[in-house]
């Protein structure tokens, strides 16, 4: 079978174990079906996910000129401490950063790799959890905007990790611990604007993944400098897809190329 598409972060179900999905425009690819086959990527050209121009992409599935002025990509994705339009206060497009800001968000601690603080709006739960390779999960203060999340986090990473180490999250080198325990440890320093949104009554999300081989070292595939990579499927965790050779590949971070996808 062969596909051609534009590569954009697979698509995700809860599930006992999490379903995956490609959308390459014209074709709807169940991920986890393709395990155990081969599959085959061939890098075709780019097509940035703002303009679709043949330009090279340069973060964010943009290239250079998009990113800095599409406003899904301004500096407040990143560092949500920067969000403004809760002020009124415009950074590239008010209408599309108070739609986007201005809804409650999530600030939560999740175990990929280690114990992480992060943030994300409450309608992207589980998913945010889920493309992060979190194996658990939970919610320790909801906000009715980014800003306020983006402090909470920016007081709390000061005591507790805020990225994934992507080696050990693949590898499934997991470092144990209570992540109930740790909301408690940390609720001292959620700050005073956030306090009041504390979650009391929560509960731990487990996500499991189709994985039936991790790699002891995973080599990460950049495609555009390969031009083309074959290799059998045996996971998917996060936003990468696990091969056999200890190969793994970021969807998410190749969004905007444009692939050929042959599976035998």
């Amino acid at each position: 079978m062969q596909y051609q598409g534009v590569l954009k972060k697979m698509i995700t179900e809860s599930n006992e174990a999490i379903q995956y999905y490609l959308d390459l425009e014209t074709d709807f690819i169940n991920v986890n079906q393709l395990l155990n086959k081969n599959l085959e990527f061939k890098f075709l050209k780019y097509s940035c996910m703002s303009c679709q121009s043949d330009k090279e992409i340069y973060r964010q599935g943009f290239c250079k000129s998009c990113f800095f002025e599409t406003p899904s990509a301004g500096d407040w994705i990143m560092r949500p401490e920067l969000s403004t339009a809760h002020l009124g206060k415009e950074d590239r497009d008010l209408a599309y950063e108070k739609s986007v800001q201005l809804q409650p968000h999530i600030v939560y601690l999740a175990n990929s790799s280690n114990v992480k603080v992060g943030v994300t709006r409450k309608q992207q739960v589980p998913t945010r959890w889920i493309d992060q390779g979190a194996h658990e999960a939970i919610e320790i203060v909801e906000v009715p905007n980014r800003y306020l999340a983006g402090i909470t986090e920016v007081a709390l990473k000061a005591y507790v990790a805020d990225k994934t180490n992507w080696r050990k999250m693949l590898k499934n080198d997991i470092e144990e611990a209570d992540l109930k325990e740790w909301q408690n440890k940390l609720r001292p320093f959620i700050p005073e604007e956030a306090k009041e949104y504390f979650i009391e009554n929560n509960t731990l999300t487990v996500i499991n993944f189709p994985v039936h081989q991790y790699p002891e070292k995973p080599k990460s595939l950049n495609i555009v400098k390969e031009q083309n990579y074959s290799g059998k499927l045996v996971g998917i965790k996060g936003q990468y897809l696990i091969f056999e050779d200890q190969t793994v590949f970021n969807i998410r971070s190749n969004e905007g190329i444009v692939v050929e996808l042959n599976i035998n």
